[in-house]
């Protein structure tokens, strides 16, 4: 088919995901809404894992991630980058979802070179710079797959329950729950203010 490509699958593959979700996602759901047999992708995607690498690799790519800016403190960085994946992933149906269940690209590993290697000039170790990313990377993810889950509002039973734990109703009443975005930067301020405690605390040299 003139105009098939490997790009054309994987932006494909994207607009059906928002319509179907990941669940009703499939090589012969694609090649259908592309016009074609499913043996016709196979020039451009090997496998069904192939193609859901890809477009998580676009949906990555769409954050924007990248190195600190010139003078940009490092706290600010980690959190302008989480917020950036968090857009991303929710920018689409089970984005979250799809994430967790792709492999990297190779390409994407220079981007992440770089990445490290700025954290390592600004006084991480290599280690501590892999790690602090890991793990914003993870709590982006896992924050975003339970907001992606969500099932609406408690119901009349979980009210009921919740009445008669006075503890709980009155960290409700005070604040302790939030919408999404401001239990997002709650968690997201907790990690950067760990990672300042462990950047204090490691010796020279790094850790190991």
């Amino acid at each position: 088919m003139k105009g098939l490509s490997r790009e054309v699958l994987i932006e494909t593959g994207l607009r059906l995901l928002d319509e179907v979700g990941l669940d009703g996602l499939s090589v012969r759901r694609l090649a259908a809404e592309l016009g074609v047999q499913s043996p016709a992708l196979y020039w451009h995607v090997k496998t069904k894992q192939e193609l859901l690498d890809g477009m998580a690799s676009a949906i990555i790519t769409a954050a924007g991630m990248g190195p600190p800016r010139d003078g940009e403190p490092w706290q600010e960085w980690i959190r302008r980058r989480a917020r950036a994946y968090r857009k991303s992933l929710l920018s689409h149906r089970d984005g979250a979802r799809l994430i967790t269940s792709a492999r990297r690209a190779p390409g994407a590993l220079a981007g992440f070179e770089g990445e490290l290697a700025a954290m390592v000039r600004i006084g991480f170790s290599p280690a501590l710079a892999l790690r602090t990313i890991m793990t914003v990377g993870d709590y982006t993810n896992g924050f975003v797959l339970q907001e992606q889950a969500r099932i609406g509002p408690p119901g009349e039973e979980e009210l009921a329950i919740l009445a008669s734990l006075p503890t709980l109703s009155e960290a409700f009443r005070s604040g302790g729950y939030r919408e999404p975005a401001e239990a997002f930067e709650h968690g997201l301020n907790v990690l950067v203010a760990g990672t300042e405690a462990v950047l204090g605390s490691v010796p020279q040299g790094g850790i190991d």
